[in-house]
């Protein structure tokens, strides 16, 4: 392994998993994957694929996500500017909007709330902006999306990446969800929850992740993560779905999360993810000490030993139809 891992982390995964351990571990051993989203607001894939400075291979949970082959760049190019290698963060492309350098893994959650030209979306914790870019591409630029962002300074970041990619049907707000949840009600079609987490699922990538980590850090998280939640919940309209997502492994963050939730909530129900290829595991409901009787693993776990792309967990919610609104 080309850097060392916390030997609390090691040993709770090697007790999960048992005999995929091993295959889990070797994924370390492997370089990060890139990913690229074409930005379909300007363009069609097909159509980047024609003009690609990289050579990209397809993803099977999103129709615009590709990801970035290592080395040369395609061959022969084919708009006459020849890079050598792919460098797609310098390319003009790039600043033009013409697409978003994305995790592949962090590209399914818009894709499984699936929102649609003319609803009101919510993306609770939006920045950089990879999700509520894509989110408003899925949306054909109709309707509205509001991106929150709580710090200030990420917001300017999130601000300038829907700029550049051409999303006009977003307002921006700099906001807690508590706030945000007193003023709109349950107001929105569908609501994105990529909640703050301890970034295990990002440890390939992230040195900072590997330093940061803690033995308490996920316990710490997961408080934190149900009160994001439990708001979230008041600003979904009756018959709306909520994607909770997370870049974690750890069970507390995860199944014990929505466990909880759907324990407090009997409004709401947990709704099956199906990737054609079988690219998503299930998730696990053992893996919790007080839900295991829910249908925990209608939701989905994305392994790096499984495809290629980092470690993320997604739930899909929907809220029952006849439940009663909630008043802002």
């Amino acid at each position: 392994m080309p850097f060392s891992l916390h030997p609390h982390f090691l040993a709770r995964m090697q007790r999960l998993l048992g005999d995929e351990y091993p295959g889990f571990l070797a994924s370390y051993e492997q370089p990060p994957t890139s990913g690229l989203r074409v930005n379909t607001i300007k363009l069609s894939a097909a159509q980047f694929r024609a003009i690609s400075p990289c050579a990209l291979k397809e993803l099977a949970w999103c129709p615009s996500g590709f990801l970035i082959m290592p080395g040369a760049a395609q061959a022969p190019p084919t708009d006459g500017n020849d890079l050598g290698t792919c460098s797609p963060g310098k390319h003009p492309y790039h600043a033009a909007g013409l697409y978003y350098l994305q995790d592949p893994s962090a590209m399914a959650a818009a894709e499984v709330l699936a929102p649609r030209p003319g609803e009101k979306v919510l993306d609770l914790s939006a920045a950089p902006g990879g999700k509520s870019t894509h989110l408003a591409a899925l949306m054909q630029n109709q309707g509205l999306l509001v991106a929150n962002e709580i710090h200030p300074q990420r917001a300017w970041d999130l601000a300038e990446n829907l700029e550049r990619c051409g999303v006009q049907i977003a307002a921006i707000t700099n906001e807690t969800p508590a706030r945000l949840a007193e003023y709109f009600g349950a107001f929105f079609d569908r609501v994105l929850v990529d909640a703050p987490c301890s970034g295990e699922g990002m440890f390939r990538k992230s040195e900072a992740a590997r330093r940061e980590w803690q033995p308490e850090m996920p316990a710490a998280c997961a408080a934190r993560q149900s009160a994001i939640l439990e708001q979230a919940a008041r600003l979904l309209r009756p018959g709306g779905r909520l994607a909770y997502t997370t870049c974690t492994f750890a069970p507390e963050e995860d199944e014990a999360v929505i466990g909880r939730f759907l324990s407090a909530h009997p409004e709401f129900s947990l709704l099956p993810i199906q990737v054609e290829g079988g690219a998503f595991a299930p998730a696990h409901p053992e893996w919790t000490d007080d839900y295991a009787q829910l249908p925990l693993e209608q939701a989905a776990r994305l392994w790096p030993h499984h495809l290629e792309g980092e470690g993320h967990f997604i739930a899909l919610l929907q809220k029952d139809p006849h439940a009663a609104a909630q008043p802002a």
